[in-house]
C-alpha cells in the first residue's frame, strides 16, 4: 500500500501462528504483551463451553497489561472446522494480530470427504493504512474511518502474494482452502481462475457439497472449499474482491501447479454483482444432515425446526448522535464497556451495582424518535431456553453479526422489517449451524439457538467501526443450579481489576 506503518506481530509473524488442533484438545496459549497497549485475544467462533472466563472480550476479561503475560486455557469442545483469533481491544483488530484456528475431527470420526493433499489458509481482509490508535481517535471525535486502502491476503499485498507463489498444487490432487474474512468492514468474493470450489465446511459445520464458481464471504465469516487440480498445469490466480462498494478493489495470489512455468492469464474471472446474487447463494447453503460433526452422531439428529420458540428478541441497529458525536446502538442503547470492571467479573462477585444494570433494552426496538442512551448493554436470557434472535439493519450498507459462546441456525433473511409472518419463509430443516451471519441493507436476518452455555457472552456487529461505537451487547446466561455441570468457577489465575480487586472469592459452584 506504499505506506510504512506499525503492524501487530505475534512471534514475529503476521498473520500470527496457526493454532492447529483436534476436537477437545486442551489448548494453552501464553500471551506476552510487548505492546504499549492493554491486550486481549478473542477466539472467534470457539464456544468456550462453560468457560466464558477464556473468551477474551473486554466484558469478560481484565486486559493483559503491557509488559505482562497471561495464559489462556481452552478446549474446542465438540467442535470442528475453521475459526480465527484476533485482538479485541479498541481498534487493534485493524493492525493485524490475527491468525487461523483449524480444528480437525478426531481419528475414527468419519469426515464426509477424503483427506486433501494440502490444507491452505486464506486470511483475507480489507486494510487501513492509518494506525489503529488514529482510527480510534477519529471515531472518538465523531468522524468515520472511511474506506479501506485495499486488501491483504495472509498479511501480504498483491505483489508479495505472487512472488513466490502463495499456494502450490500437484495435478490430479485435491486441496482444501480455508477462507476467513478477517477485515473490519468489507464483504468479499473469492474465486480461483479456471477451477470450481466445492464447499465442504462453514464455521464448524459440514455442508452439502455444492460446487460454486465463487463464494461471498462476509466480515468475520469462514468457509472451507475443496479445489481439484484438474486444469492444464500452469499458474492460476486466486482472486478476492470487494462486494457492494462503489470503488472496486481486488487482490490476487498465485496458485502454481508443481513444475509449471506457464504464467497466469491476466484476465481475472469476473465477480458477481448486486445483492440478489449474494442472497440466492446464501439460500443454497445447506447443512449436511448425514455427516458427523465432532461426535459420531449425524449433524441432522438435532431438529431445530421442531422446537418451540420461548422468546423472540428483535435487535435493531440504529445510528444517532450523542453529545454531537456519531454512535451506533442496539434497541436504543449504545454499549460502552465499564472503564474498570469487566461485566462478567462484576456479576460473578455480585458487584454489578454501579457497573451495569440488566435489561435496559426490551425485546422490541423502541420508536426511532427515542434518543440513544450510552450504557453497558446487558440482557439476560433464561438458561437452556430456545430463543429466536432477529437482527434488523435499517442502514444502507451490509452488516454482519456474531454471537459468542454459541452456534445458531440462521433460519431466514428478507427485506424490510421483520414480522411473525416472515417465519413462513424460514428454512426449518437444514440451514447451516454457524456463528456469524450477514444482515443485508434495510433487511432482517433471523437466527435460532438454545442458550445452554452459561456465561456472559458478547453479541456484536463485526463491522468494527459500528462495534466500537456501540453496536454490541452482552447476554448473561446464568444456571439457576449454580452447578459445575453448567459452568466452571472463575479460574484462580483470572486477572482482577476494577471493583473486584481484593474481594473474597465467591463460594464455589456445586459439584456436578
Amino acid at each position: 500500500m506504499d505506506v510504512a506503518q506499525k503492524v501487530m506481530l505475534i512471534n514475529d509473524m503476521f498473520p500470527g501462528p496457526t493454532i492447529n488442533c483436534s476436537s477437545n484438545n486442551n489448548i494453552v496459549v501464553n500471551v506476552f504483551n510487548q505492546l504499549d497497549h492493554p491486550l486481549l485475544f478473542n477466539w472467534h467462533g470457539i464456544q468456550q463451553r462453560k468457560n466464558s472466563w477464556m473468551d477474551g472480550m473486554p466484558g469478560t476479561n481484565c486486559p493483559i497489561q503491557p509488559g505482562t503475560n497471561w495464559t489462556y486455557k481452552w478446549q474446542p469442545k465438540d467442535q470442528i472446522g475453521t475459526f480465527f483469533y484476533f485482538p479485541s481491544m479498541g481498534m487493534q483488530r485493524a493492525a493485524g494480530g490475527y491468525g487461523i484456528i483449524t480444528v480437525h475431527s478426531r481419528l475414527l470420526i468419519p469426515v464426509p470427504f477424503d483427506e486433501p493433499a494440502g490444507d491452505y489458509p486464506v486470511l483475507v481482509g480489507d486494510w487501513y493504512t492509518k494506525d489503529h490508535t488514529v482510527l480510534a481517535k477519529n471515531l472518538d471525535a465523531g468522524k468515520s474511518i472511511g474506506r479501506p486502502a485495499g486488501l491483504v491476503i495472509n498479511g501480504k499485498n498483491e505483489k508479495d502474494a505472487s512472488n513466490p507463489p502463495m499456494y502450490t498444487m500437484e495435478a490430479g490432487k485435491v486441496y482444501r482452502f480455508r477462507v476467513c474474512n478477517v477485515g473490519i468492514k468489507t464483504s468479499l468474493n473469492v474465486r480461483i481462475q479456471g477451477h470450481s470450489l466445492k464447499l465442504v465446511e462453514m464455521e464448524g459445520s459440514h455442508t452439502v457439497q455444492n460446487s460454486y464458481d465463487s463464494l461471498d464471504v462476509h466480515v468475520a465469516q469462514c468457509v472451507s472449499f475443496l479445489v481439484t487440480a484438474d486444469q492444464k498445469p500452469g499458474d492460476y490466480l486466486l482472486v478476492a474482491s470487494t462486494r457492494f462498494l462503489k470503488e472496486y478493489s481486488a487482490i490476487t495470489a498465485i496458485v502454481r501447479y508443481n513444475g509449471s512455468n506457464t504464467p497466469a492469464s491476466p484476465k481475472l474471472p469476473e465477480g458477481p454483482s448486486g445483492w440478489a446474487w449474494s442472497i440466492n447463494q446464501w439460500r443454497s447453503f445447506r447443512w449436511n444432515l448425514t455427516a458427523s460433526a465432532a461426535r459420531p452422531n449425524p449433524q441432522g439428529s438435532y431438529h431445530y425446526g421442531q422446537i418451540n420458540i420461548t422468546r423472540t428478541i428483535k435487535l435493531c441497529t440504529s445510528k444517532g448522535k450523542v453529545d454531537g458525536k456519531e454512535r451506533f446502538a442496539l434497541n436504543g442503547v449504545s454499549h460502552v464497556d465499564d472503564a474498570q470492571t469487566p461485566l462478567k467479573l462484576a456479576e460473578y462477585f455480585n458487584a454489578s451495582s454501579g457497573v451495569f444494570e440488566y435489561n435496559l433494552i426490551g425485546d422490541v426496538p423502541p420508536a426511532t424518535t427515542v434518543p440513544q442512551k450510552l450504557a453497558p448493554n446487558v440482557i439476560s436470557a433464561e438458561f437452556r431456553t430456545f430463543i429466536e434472535v432477529v437482527f434488523e439493519n435499517p442502514e444502507k450498507s451490509i452488516d454482519s453479526f456474531h454471537i459468542n459462546g454459541y452456534a445458531f441456525f440462521a433460519a431466514g433473511m428478507g427485506p424490510g422489517i421483520w414480522t411473525p409472518e416472515c417465519r413462513k419463509t424460514y428454512n426449518l430443516l437444514d440451514t447451516v449451524s454457524r456463528h456469524t451471519i450477514q444482515v443485508y441493507p434495510r433487511s432482517w436476518t433471523a437466527v435460532m439457538l438454545t442458550f445452554d452455555n452459561a456465561g456472559m457472552w458478547n453479541i456484536r456487529s463485526n463491522m468494527w467501526e459500528r462495534y466500537y461505537l456501540g453496536a454490541q451487547l452482552y447476554v448473561s446466561v446464568v444456571s439457576p443450579a449454580r452447578s459445575l455441570r453448567d459452568e466452571y468457577n472463575m479460574p484462580e489465575i483470572a486477572l482482577r481489576c476494577g471493583k473486584v480487586v481484593g474481594l473474597p472469592m465467591p463460594p464455589s459452584y456445586l459439584p456436578a
